[in-house]
């Protein structure tokens, strides 16, 4: 018989180039990302049925997310010029410069909805402002997984089909746990129906995902990435059965799911991006997928 095949590469070194991005930051990045699309479709929700507290909770939510997460990414590429150079040329087949263009444009809208709700002036523009960063705010909340997608890492690029829908769900999850946890009960209503329907998507659409990416699922339930997507299915899942009945169990209740909820969103991203490091150290990701699509296209013989 012939003994099973043991993956290695030439002088050791895996088939793909481990990812030199920084967990914090780069996974800081998508979950915060998400965070701040998510909010800001929220804020224009809040302040079109006349919510004020939903509102200002979630502008200032989404400029501070959308702060933090540039931070994170101009840390992670070493000096602000990196950033700013991205912005030199459009290029349409290029998810990081449209992430990049994007990003130029929502984030001052963010700040200015924001800034006009503290300061108490200006409304035109502070309304104007949240209405064009709702616009924006889907793409923003799922460009992320087109970006880590869009790379021959194992574990991110067999999910392409399903991962933006993940994203979408995560981001609702967060968005939602964020008003959950500072906006009076009174004015949750369309957070909790936010966070159901963010859960529904992003557990369903990870089940999805799993089944269909075969070989390269493997790293999602194994070792660091495998914890904290469990934690994350476990947390989201909880979060939102609390969110529903927090409606009539007071602001306790409701602090809680919310917390639950960003927790859980959270640590979807860190687990996906984990999942994707392990994936690109070991060549058998690499290699037997590539061996299974070339037999589908010219049968086992090579014929």
């Amino acid at each position: 018989m012939v003994p099973e095949a043991e993956f290695s590469s030439y002088y050791g070194r895996p088939v793909l180039h481990r990812p030199t991005w920084k967990a914090v930051d780069i996974a800081g990045y998508l979950f915060l990302g998400g965070l701040a699309g998510a909010s800001s479709l929220l804020a224009a929700g809040g302040e079109a049925t006349g919510r004020p507290a939903l509102a200002r909770t979630a502008k200032l939510g989404a400029a501070g997310a959308i702060t933090l997460s540039l931070a994170a990414l101009v840390h992670d590429l070493g000096r602000p010029a990196r950033f700013v150079n991205m912005l030199r040329v459009f290029k349409p087949t290029s998810p990081m410069n449209l992430g990049s263009w994007l990003l130029a444009g929502y984030a001052p809208l963010t700040l200015v909805a924001a800034a006009t709700e503290v300061a108490g002036r200006y409304r035109p523009a502070g309304v104007a402002a949240t209405a064009s960063a709702a616009v924006l705010a889907p793409a923003v909340a799922t460009y992320t997984a087109v970006l880590i997608c869009d790379t021959a890492v194992p574990s991110w690029h067999e999910g392409h089909r399903e991962m933006p829908f993940v994203f979408a769900g995560s981001a609702a999850t967060a968005g939602a746990g964020l008003a959950l946890a500072c906006v009076p009960v009174a004015q949750t209503g369309p957070a909790r129906r936010t966070a159901l329907l963010g859960a529904a998507l992003e557990l369903g659409a990870f089940a999805v995902m799993r089944r269909r990416m075969g070989l390269a699922a493997e790293p999602l339930g194994t070792g660091r990435a495998g914890r904290l997507l469990r934690a994350a299915e476990l947390l989201t899942a909880g979060g939102a059965a609390l969110a529903a009945g927090a409606g009539g169990r007071g602001r306790g209740a409701a602090a809680v799911a919310g917390t639950a909820l960003l927790a859980g969103s959270a640590a979807l991203r860190f687990g996906i991006f984990h999942a994707g490091v392990a994936s690109a150290e070991d060549p058998r990701y690499t290699v037997i997928p590539q061996r299974l699509r070339l037999e589908a296209r010219t049968g086992p013989a090579g014929g």
